[in-house]
C-alpha cells in the first residue's frame, strides 16, 4: 500500500495575495491530530499524495459532503489502495457582498506530488419561494353608506370575490339603483370600469343600462338600473316551466339582444336564469351584460358559442324546468347521471316541438335532434334566425269569466222535476228596527228635525214671494223718457234719413250743397271739405266733418267710410237720449278711428245713438297743390 501524505493546499485570492494564517487544530478521520498553518483566504483541503511508482495517474477531485468546506481528494489508480482524508476549516470567507468581478482562481497544488488539484464549485442556492397573495377582501361598507354624496347604500345583494352588490338609492333622482363596490386595488378593477363603460355606449333597451362608472380614492363602483318591478327567470321558474309563448318570446328578445351585443364586440360569459329578468310589460332585458364576467375575471375563446350555449340553457330550462346538464344548478334540478342531453320533448309531455328542436341547436349537442339532423346555431344571430323562422305561437286563450245570473233570476228546473213543488227563494225583509227606549229617541229626533226643516224652508218661500210682489214696476232706464224704449232694428244696412256738414270751429261751412253725395250709393260722387295749405287744415281747426241722422236711436256695429286719397278720420257718436241734431263737438263721444282710403269704424262697446259724427282729422293733397278731404260712400251697419 502506497503511503499517504496530508498537505495544506493553499488557494489563491483574489489578485493572487494571501492573507495571514491562521492555527487551527482537529482530529483526522484516522484518529491523527495535525496542526498546520495554512496561508491564503481561499478553503484548506487535505490532499492524497499520489504513489512515485505511478505518475502517469492524474488526481481526480470529488465534492465533499459538507457544502460549507470543499475537499480536493487525490486517489490512485488501484481501488484497494488505502486512502484518507483531512480536513481544515477555513481560516478567513471571502465577502460575496463585493459588486466587483472576482478574477479567476488558481489551482493549487500538492505539496507532496506538485500536481494540480481539481476544486468542486458549491451548488446554487435554492431560490426562494414567491410571497403570498394577499388575500382581497370586500369593502367593508354598510347600510346607509353614501357614495360620491349621492348613492345611499340600502341592501347588500352579493359580497363575493372580493367584491360586493347593493341595492341602492340616487338620492339626485330620487329612484333605486344598483352598485358593484371592489377596492381599487382589485385585479378585476381596470377590466370592470373598461367593461362597465363599453356596456353603457350600447343603449339597448333590453340591456339593463349602465349608468355611471367610478373610481373614487379606494374604491371603484359601477352603477346601473334597477328595475323593482322585474322578475328574475329564475324566480318563475320555481312556480314550473313557462307557457311555450312566454318562452318564445324570452328566446326571441335574448337572441336578439345578444346578437346586437355581439356586433358591437361585447359578450356576457355568465348568462344563466338570474341574469334575465321579466317586466310587468312582458318584456325581457338582460342585466350583466361584460360586467358580470370582467367582475369575476372570465374569459372565453369563443365568446359567441358560449352565449349561445347558455341561451339554449335558459330555452331548455324554460321548457322543461331542469337544468341541461348533470349538476344541479340556479334552483333547477340537473338531468339524470348518465343519459346524457335528450331532447326537451322527450323530457315532459306536451312541449312544443320547434321550441325543443330550437333548444338542441344552441346546446353543445352538434345540433342533433331526434327527429332530424339540423346544423347548429353557433351565434345567437343565427339562433335569433332560427327562432323568427318558427309559426307564430299565439299566447294562451284567457278563461271567460263565468255569468253569474242575478238574484232575483232563478235557473231552470232540471228535467224530471216537473210535478216538484218549486221553490222560491226567500226575500230577505228589512233590518229589525232599533228596540227599546233607544230607538224611540231616535226616532222623535229624526221627526222633530224633518219639521224645523220644513219650517224653514216655508219661511224662505214666503219672504222670496213677497220680496217679488213689492217691486212690480220696471225702472226706466237711464237717459230714456219714460215709458219709451229705443228702437233697435234689425242686423244689417242702416238707411241714413239726413245729413249735414259739421264745422264748429269755422264760420263758411264745409261744402253743405254737396252733403247728400256721400252717402247717395254713387261712388263716382262726392262730398268734400273747403282746400287748406297742409294736412291739418292749415293749423286752423282740429278738423271737420259731417253729422249723419238715422231717424231713430239704434245699435251701431260698424260704420265704412270710403275716401279718395290717405285719410284720417274719427267716429263719434251722441248720446242715445239726444231728440235733436247736436250743434257742439262736446255733444259727440268717439267710439272708433282709422285711417286709410276705405276704412272701417267698429266701436270697441256696444253703441246705440240716432247721430253720428263721420270727424276728419288729416287731409290728402290734391293736384293744385292743396289739401281737401273727399268722402265718396258712408255705409252704416247695425
Amino acid at each position: 500500500m502506497a503511503d499517504r501524505s496530508t498537505a495544506a493546499v493553499g488557494v489563491a485570492n483574489e489578485g493572487g495575495e494571501g492573507t495571514p494564517s491562521a492555527r487551527q487544530g482537529g482530529d483526522t478521520p484516522d484518529g491523527t491530530t495535525t496542526d498546520e498553518q495554512t496561508s491564503g483566504t481561499a478553503e484548506d483541503t487535505t490532499a492524497q499524495e499520489q504513489p512515485d511508482t505511478d505518475p502517469a495517474v492524474e488526481p481526480t477531485a470529488e465534492p465533499s459532503e459538507d457544502p460549507a468546506q470543499d475537499t480536493v481528494q487525490t486517489t490512485g489508480p488501484d481501488d484497494d489502495r488505502d486512502t484518507s482524508e483531512a480536513t481544515e476549516p477555513l481560516d478567513a470567507v471571502p465577502s460575496t457582498e463585493s459588486t466587483e468581478p472576482l478574477e479567476p482562481v488558481a489551482p493549487a497544488r500538492s505539496a507532496a506530488t506538485g500536481k494540480t488539484a481539481t476544486k468542486t464549485a458549491a451548488a446554487p442556492p435554492a431560490p426562494a419561494p414567491a410571497p403570498a397573495r394577499p388575500r382581497i377582501t370586500a369593502p367593508d361598507l354598510h347600510s346607509g353608506h353614501k357614495l360620491a354624496r349621492r348613492y345611499q347604500l340600502a341592501e347588500c345583494v352579493t359580497r363575493v370575490d372580493g367584491f360586493s352588490s347593493w341595492r341602492a338609492v340616487d338620492e339626485k333622482l330620487r329612484r333605486a339603483v344598483g352598485v358593484h363596490v371592489l377596492p381599487a386595488d382589485h385585479p378585476q378593477a381596470r377590466p370592470v370600469m373598461a367593461a362597465a363603460r363599453s356596456a353603457a355606449l350600447l343603449g339597448d333597451p333590453r340591456f339593463v343600462q349602465v349608468l355611471d362608472a367610478v373610481e373614487d380614492n379606494d374604491l371603484v363602483y359601477v352603477i346601473h338600473e334597477w328595475l323593482p318591478d322585474a322578475t328574475s327567470l329564475a324566480d318563475l321558474l320555481r312556480n314550473g316551466p313557462l307557457e311555450p309563448h312566454e318562452a318564445y318570446q324570452m328566446v326571441s328578445q335574448v337572441a336578439q339582444g345578444m346578437a346586437a351585443a355581439h356586433r358591437e364586440g361585447l359578450s356576457h360569459l355568465r348568462l344563466d336564469p338570474g341574469a334575465v329578468l321579466r317586466t310587468v310589460s312582458g318584456q325581457y332585458r338582460i342585466r350583466g351584460l361584460a360586467v358580470a364576467a370582467a367582475l369575476r375575471g372570465l374569459k372565453s375563446d369563443r365568446p359567441r358559442r358560449q352565449d349561445t350555449e347558455a341561451i339554449g340553457a335558459l330555452l331548455y330550462a324554460s321548457l322543461t324546468q331542469r337544468w341541461p346538464y348533470e349538476d344541479d344548478a340556479h334552483g333547477l334540478t340537473g338531468l339524470p347521471k348518465g343519459v346524457g342531453l335528450i331532447a326537451p320533448d322527450q323530457v315532459r309531455a306536451g312541449i312544443h316541438r320547434g321550441l325543443s328542436e330550437v333548444a338542441m341547436r344552441a346546446l353543445a349537442n352538434d345540433g342533433a335532434t331526434a327527429s332530424r339532423e339540423e346544423p347548429p346555431c353557433t351565434t345567437p344571430e343565427e339562433l335569433a334566425k332560427t327562432v323568427a323562422a318558427i309559426p307564430r305561437i299565439r299566447p294562451p286563450e284567457q278563461p271567460q269569466p263565468a255569468y253569474r245570473p242575478p238574484f232575483f233570476q232563478q235557473p231552470p228546473a232540471p228535467p224530471g222535476s216537473a210535478g216538484a213543488p218549486r221553490q222560491t227563494a226567500a226575500i230577505p225583509g228589512p233590518p229589525p228596527a232599533l228596540p227599546g227606549r233607544t230607538g224611540q229617541v231616535l226616532k222623535w229626533a229624526v221627526a222633530a228635525l224633518v219639521i224645523v226643516a220644513i219650517g224653514l224652508g216655508s219661511w224662505q218661500l214666503a219672504d222670496t214671494l213677497q220680496s217679488r210682489g213689492g217691486h212690480t214696476a220696471t225702472p226706466t232706464p237711464t237717459g230714456q223718457k219714460g215709458g219709451q224704449e229705443p228702437t233697435h232694428a234689425a242686423s244689417g244696412p242702416i238707411s241714413i234719413v239726413t245729413a249735414k256738414d259739421f264745422d264748429p270751429f269755422g264760420e263758411d261751412g264745409e261744402n253743405p250743397t254737396k252733403v247728400k253725395l256721400a252717402y247717395d250709393g254713387d261712388a263716382s260722387t262726392y262730398w268734400e271739405t273747403s282746400w287748406y295749405n297742409d294736412a291739418h287744415f292749415g293749423n286752423l281747426k282740429p278738423g271737420v266733418g259731417l253729422i249723419l241722422d238715422l231717424g231713430s236711436a239704434k245699435h251701431i256695429s260698424s260704420v265704412k267710410v270710403d275716401f279718395l286719397g290717405q285719410t284720417s278720420v274719427n267716429l263719434l257718436a251722441a248720446p242715445a237720449s239726444a231728440a235733436t241734431m247736436p250743434t257742439s263737438f262736446d255733444d259727440f263721444t268717439k267710439v272708433a278711428s282709422g285711417q286709410g282710403t276705405e276704412v272701417p269704424l267698429t266701436p270697441s262697446a256696444k253703441v246705440t245713438s240716432r247721430y253720428l259724427l263721420v270727424w276728419l282729422t288729416t287731409l290728402p293733397p290734391t293736384s293744385d297743390g292743396h289739401f281737401r278731404g273727399k268722402v265718396s260712400e258712408i255705409h252704416v251697419t247695425g
